[in-house]
């Protein structure tokens, strides 16, 4: 039995290794639904926090009101179109709605077992990194930690939102540049070592980026980095210079991930504008965000009073409105607040800065001692991560610095409008994979 545990876990075995930690995180995942009942939401306020506002448009699809009713409820029907929220996780749930019901058990559980899926695939993307980057030890103690952490599929179990599937897409995003720089090609794929990329990897990267940018958009700050840091010259795992066959010659490959990437987002973006009659690219709450995040009575939290789900006023404003004016309306009110105290605002982007690496404070009511559980938690991730990216950077890890800038711009736009616990799980695969090189590198040396 022992001997059988110790083949299971092999770090020796590179091709069955990942599969393994992809089926084992799946079935754990889907497990946790079944037996925590997970896909029993509360059914309160007409089953607004299944999906939220993704769910609320969901509904409206499936009915044949169209991309609309964000907010709809009892009071107010129907709202009007929306570009609330970028489309891709929407359509996914008016897919399960359509095929499973609306709001049903059902849906909720095939719903979470495809978010499960992405969140196992992204223990696979993890092992992929850690591997090319560090070691097969960091990438097997990485991979494991993410399969089994409960840190790490809470969001795929518990949330119907897109966290799951943002964080797997732009994690899948990090493998394939490392990819086409050929950082790690020795370790994990010496046949194709030195070997041209294909032009598929450039078009699978259009592509991903174009779904990030259909699923959170937020995270767009960080692909021109990304971009150019796979044309610029640098060293491989081993010391040695890139030579200009790992990467696709010229200008063709990202000419062409530039074009699927347009090809992905422009259907949505000229809806946009026949519906709305001005140009709304991806996603149009960010001028309503910034006053709840920076208006009357700021502290470095959303504000959701002033929220239109729950500000019976503000959904009658936004109703009466149409969604752009009214974006438009809060968002000058917003700069307007920002700019007569920037002191203020100054001290909420600090508070926030805060929050996104220790912790979100809880309501008041919780029990103190899983406020600081939690709290210590959440801290020690981002403290060994961060530590363990500083040491990457000192020992010059090939990639480190493109890691650096993605915690680096990933959280501005958080910084200066909200933050919540899940804004962060995008760099969590990566902060797990820093923070066993931390404590990789304590150990002693055999």
């Amino acid at each position: 039995m022992l001997a059988r545990a110790r083949s299971f876990f092999n770090p020796e075995d590179p091709g069955r290794l990942p599969r393994r930690i992809f089926w084992t995180a799946f079935l754990v995942r889907v497990l946790y639904i079944a037996l925590a009942h997970t896909y029993r939401i509360r059914l309160a306020e007409d089953h607004f926090q299944f999906g939220w506002e993704a769910g609320r448009i969901a509904r409206a699809l499936v009915t044949g009101y169209g991309y609309s009713d964000p907010f709809a409820n009892a009071f107010v029907a129907h709202t009007g179109p929306t570009a609330w929220l970028p489309p891709l996780y929407p359509l996914l749930i008016a897919a399960v709605f359509k095929l499973f019901g609306i709001y049903t058990h059902a849906s909720a559980f095939v719903l979470f077992t495809i978010q499960s899926a992405f969140s196992a695939a992204t223990a696979l993307a993890t092992y992929e990194i850690a591997v090319r980057c560090f070691s097969r030890r960091v990438a097997l103690w990485s991979g494991w930690i993410w399969a089994l952490h409960p840190a790490a599929m809470q969001y795929a179990v518990r949330w119907p939102w897109e966290m799951s599937i943002t964080t797997a897409l732009l994690s899948f995003v990090l493998v394939l540049s490392l990819r086409l720089r050929g950082i790690g090609d020795e370790v994990q794929a010496p046949r194709t070592a030195n070997r041209e990329p294909r032009t598929a990897q450039w078009l699978l990267f259009g592509l991903l980026w174009g779904l990030i940018a259909l699923s959170n958009s937020t995270l767009l700050i960080f692909l021109p980095v990304c971009g150019i840091w796979i044309l610029l010259p640098g060293r491989t795992k081993s010391g040695a210079p890139f030579m200009r066959s790992h990467r696709m010659s010229g200008i063709g490959g990202p000419l062409l991930a530039a074009l699927v990437f347009v090809a992905c987002i422009a259907p949505w973006t000229a809806r946009n504008w026949r519906v709305f009659h001005t140009f709304v690219p991806l996603r149009g709450n960010f001028g309503a965000e910034l006053y709840m995040g920076n208006g009357p009575g700021a502290e470095g939290l959303l504000m959701e009073y002033y929220h239109p789900f729950q500000a019976p006023d503000q959904l009658r404003l936004y109703a009466a409105m149409g969604e752009v004016r009214y974006v438009a309306m809060r968002g000058a009110a917003a700069k307007a607040i920002i700019a007569a105290d920037p002191a203020h605002f100054a001290a909420d982007v600090a508070r926030r800065i805060d929050f996104f690496w220790a912790g979100v404070p809880h309501p008041s009511d919780e029990a103190w001692y899983n406020e600081a559980g939690r709290t210590l938690n959440f801290a020690f991730i981002s403290i060994a991560g961060l530590l363990g990216l500083m040491l990457a950077l000192r020992h010059r890890v090939p990639a480190a610095g493109l890691f650096a800038w993605a915690f680096l711009l990933l959280p501005i736009p958080y910084y200066i409008v909200t933050v919540h616990a899940r804004f962060r799980h995008p760099l969590e695969p990566l902060l797990c994979i820093f923070g066993v090189y931390l404590f990789q590198s304590a150990a002693p040396k055999p």
